[in-house]
């Protein structure tokens, strides 16, 4: 198939989904910022009365986690000595990407934080652009028997607008964070960022050798650096915060728009919008790969690189 008929097919196919999600306008009744189960229950092995429900979110999640594993596979079986078109572009992303990583990391970090960093920029990218298609996932659902009637529940919806997807991936970026920082500094090296006792112990030397006006000084200082390190400490569990409300926020706030806009100003009008909401999906995929690889960098600092 020639690349004109690629073309002509994907904006055809493009148009139809776009006009299809207008023509089966959804209830705004169904927009909640929970995500809403689906009907089917997954139980433990060992304890068959407790279980956990699979939402439409969770459904989409393992959709994209499968389209990626399929997507890796399809790349590693298909790599050639001369690369073609293809091959190329995957190339120049991945090169792009590492040469970013090496820029910001150094070489020493490179090769432990790209693998990360790749992976959540796609993994999130993936979910924010699964947005885009929510004029068509909110028409399409099964039927849910409530006290005021039968409702519909999406059977499918982007993962990045479930607070759950986005808490889960910022405990991920977190916890690698420090564990690269305990992997560079060490144990005793890592916790002294946060509980910074070596005021105290200068202090204390001052005063056994009599210097009493030093070690005053020292003493204030000691204070100061300490609460600066429990300020950092608390600096760490804000990022979790931070990167799940801040990717939670965006791209529910696109979906909503996406769900609206057509109500308002049906047809046309609504194509900016979805334009405006790609530029989102890949903004935030960026910024919340861009910002693990810093805060990753930042734990391998030791306590003296990190004052410079």
């Amino acid at each position: 198939m020639s690349r004109k008929w690629r073309v002509i097919i994907i904006s055809i196919a493009s148009l139809a989904l776009i006009i299809a999600g207008f023509a089966l306008r959804p209830d705004l009744s169904p927009i909640t910022v929970a995500a809403e189960p689906i009907g089917i229950d997954i139980p433990f092995r060992f304890f068959p009365d407790f279980g956990f429900p699979v939402t439409n979110s969770l459904l989409t999640t393992w959709i994209a986690m499968l389209l990626l594993a399929l997507f890796a596979v399809w790349v590693r079986s298909n790599i050639q000595t001369i690369p073609g078109r293809k091959q190329s572009l995957i190339e120049m992303l991945v090169e792009t990407t590492y040469n970013l990583v090496v820029g910001v990391a150094g070489e020493k970090w490179a090769s432990a934080f790209f693998p990360l960093v790749m992976t959540i920029f796609l993994f999130v990218l993936l979910s924010n652009l699964t947005d885009l298609l929510t004029p068509v996932l909110a028409a399409v659902g099964v039927n849910h028997h409530t006290e005021h009637g039968v409702e519909l529940i999406p059977l499918l919806r982007s993962p990045s607008t479930d607070l759950n997807f986005t808490l889960a991936l910022a405990l991920v970026s977190v916890g690698f964070t420090q564990y690269y920082g305990l992997r560079a500094n060490g144990l005793l090296g890592y916790l002294g960022k946060f509980f910074n006792v070596r005021g105290f112990i200068k202090c204390a030397r001052l005063l056994g050798k009599g210097k009493i006006k030093n070690a005053l000084g020292a003493l204030f200082m000691a204070i100061i650096d300490f609460f600066i390190g429990i300020i950092e400490l608390i600096s760490e569990f804000a990022k979790i915060i931070s990167f799940s409300f801040r990717l939670f926020g965006n791209i529910f706030a696109g979906e909503v728009l996406l769900i609206v806009i057509p109500f308002l100003l049906p047809f046309l009008v609504p194509l900016p919008f979805l334009g405006l909401e790609l530029f989102v999906s890949f903004i935030q995929a960026f910024v919340f790969a861009i910002l693990t690889l810093a805060f990753m960098k930042m734990a391998t600092l030791s306590h003296s690189e990190g004052e410079h």
